[in-house]
């Protein structure tokens, strides 16, 4: 199949159509109250690592790289005998943190960082593409589908075009600026591998570049795991037919059912800590504190060091308090290796039934 080589952003034709600028406000509205809604949890941390780990599985498994919720927080502690799936995931989770980190400080999505952040994903320095051959295959049949752009002089402008359009200000919706930038790098292809999973992130980052959201909080991957065959089909449509209203109503529908999921994943786990709190400040007065109670919700697993780090307290005193907490029953204990991990049940339940 010959390649395919995207036109140059913006796009020529109106993309600010009647449909799309009606799904635009509502999928904005839910937005602007997400980004509300999180600021209930003052400890943000607590935020960011369930959801990142959340995305990290729903991204991954978008590319058939498939892993429990227990492996994977098993990996994000390092804990031993953790499968190469969760390792595949949880680097995942690094890129995307890694990201973060450089739009929040920089206050730019430029070329060389998308190009770290696959590095961090992929845990190699291959970069942009210098051979040619790549192309996308149909995974049950092998026919070639999609023949992305070949030469690296053309990858290399094609990525200098849309680092471009993704700095600097113009007159479009940021959602929709965010589809089309999403297309954009999709075909581009600019990596041997990984390049799907580093455009939904980009997704992300650039919302947060745009100040839309102040921390990485809405992930469009299960939205594309239960709509797979359409996002796969509606991408190509704009290759093949020019079809980009569809392919826009596609993503601010994907904003919009995403940003109202995670609020009610953000309520439930402030109900979840609050009644907790209450719970330990009947039962057990002596230990509770604030810290305590963020400790045992800023990850599923907590071991003795994470209190005896934040508390300032001793292991021996640690070990007490978490023990009393397993008394109560709104933690489980489990041994791995010579460590013993204490794990937030009905937490872990929440997160496992995702959003």
């Amino acid at each position: 199949m010959k390649e395919f080589i995207p036109k140059p952003l913006p796009f020529t034709q109106t993309v600010e159509t009647t449909k799309v600028l009606k799904k635009t406000i509502s999928a904005n509205r839910a937005l602007a109250r997400l980004n509300g809604v999180a600021k209930i949890i003052p400890n943000q941390a607590i935020l960011i690592n369930s959801l990142v780990l959340q995305e990290a599985k729903d991204s991954s498994e978008i590319e058939n790289i498939i892993t429990t919720h227990d492996e994977l927080y098993r990996a994000s502690l390092n804990i031993a005998d953790v499968t190469n799936e969760a390792k595949e995931v949880q680097n995942y989770s690094s890129a995307l943190l890694k990201g973060y980190g450089l739009v929040t400080e920089n206050k730019l999505l430029l070329k060389k960082y998308i190009v770290e952040i696959q590095e961090e994903l992929e845990q190699n320095s291959a970069g942009v593409r210098k051979q040619s051959g790549t192309n996308l295959k149909n995974a049950h049949t092998g026919e070639v589908i999609f023949t992305p752009p070949q030469e690296y002089e053309t990858l290399q402008n094609l990525l200098s075009n849309l680092e471009k359009f993704i700095n600097e200000p113009n007159d479009v919706d940021p959602l929709i600026n965010m589809a089309i930038i999403h297309y954009q790098f999709e075909t581009i292809h600019p990596f041997y591998d990984g390049n799907g999973r580093t455009g939904r992130i980009i997704n992300i980052l650039y919302l947060i570049l745009q100040g839309l959201l102040d921390i990485p909080i809405l992930y469009l991957s299960r939205y594309i795991i239960q709509n797979k065959s359409d996002y796969y089909r509606l991408l190509q449509e704009v290759r093949t037919e020019g079809k980009l209203e569809e392919w826009i109503l596609y993503m601010l529908d994907g904003v919009e059912q995403t940003a109202l999921e995670t609020i009610e994943l953000v309520e439930s786990i402030y109900g979840l800590m609050q009644e907790t709190a209450s719970i330990l400040k009947e039962r057990l007065p002596k230990i509770y504190s604030k810290d305590l109670i963020e400790i045992l919700f800023m990850h599923p697993y907590t071991k003795i060091d994470f209190l005896v780090t934040r508390l300032s307290i001793t292991r021996k005193t640690a070990s007490s308090y978490l023990k009393q907490i397993e008394d109560l029953e709104l933690l489980g204990s489990i041994k791995i290796g010579r460590s013993k991990y204490f794990i937030n049940k009905e937490l872990f339940k929440l997160l496992h039934k995702g959003i």
